[in-house]
């Protein structure tokens, strides 16, 4: 069955009370990407992806806004009254169809305001309407931030025995 994409549109408001609208990501995004990542810190591009970050080409930001919906979603969050990319989280099938695997980051100054909070929730309410059973996730064992949110959320929480520094995060829906 198609998704209907409006159908996951939203209008919210942060605690600083900065109006924002999240909607599915489109391949014209791609250029919201360079002055989002330009706001992130270093720290934060490392809890996201692992490790550093070199360079943020064409290719590389061409596979976060060309979706397969049938397969993935990412949801952006958008500054109501500039523009600005502000966040993202996604959600990827994993092989076996009925789990998913989870990322998100938030502009680096815009931490504690609710906005990963919300693209979470966002997350969660889709892979719920898609009828996944579990959405997964990798956390680096510091990013206590993340791994609080998660609890909060009601995740599963464990170690991962060959990388000790990951913890693996585990939602059943």
């Amino acid at each position: 069955m198609p998704i209907d994409l409006n159908e996951w549109e939203r209008h919210i408001a942060l605690s600083d009370n900065r109006a924002v609208y999240i909607r599915p990501i489109r391949p014209d995004d791609e250029s919201l990407y360079a002055p989002f990542l330009a706001k992130l810190t270093s720290e934060d591009v490392r809890l996201r992806f692992f490790g550093a970050v070199k360079e943020f080409g064409h290719a590389f930001l061409a596979k976060f806004t060309h979706i397969d919906y049938a397969k993935a979603m990412a949801f952006i969050a958008l500054d109501e009254a500039t523009g600005e990319m502000l966040g993202v989280a996604r959600l990827h099938d994993n092989a076996d169809n009925i789990s998913a695997e989870f990322a998100i980051i938030v502009r680096s100054d815009l931490k504690t305001h609710g906005l990963g909070w919300q693209l979470m929730q966002m997350i969660i309410s889709y892979g719920r309407a898609k009828g996944l059973r579990s959405i997964d996730g990798q956390v680096l064992h510091g990013n206590t931030t993340m791994i609080d949110m998660c609890k909060e959320l009601g995740f599963e929480i464990r170690k991962v025995p060959d990388a000790s520094y990951i913890c693996a995060v585990q939602l059943k829906l």
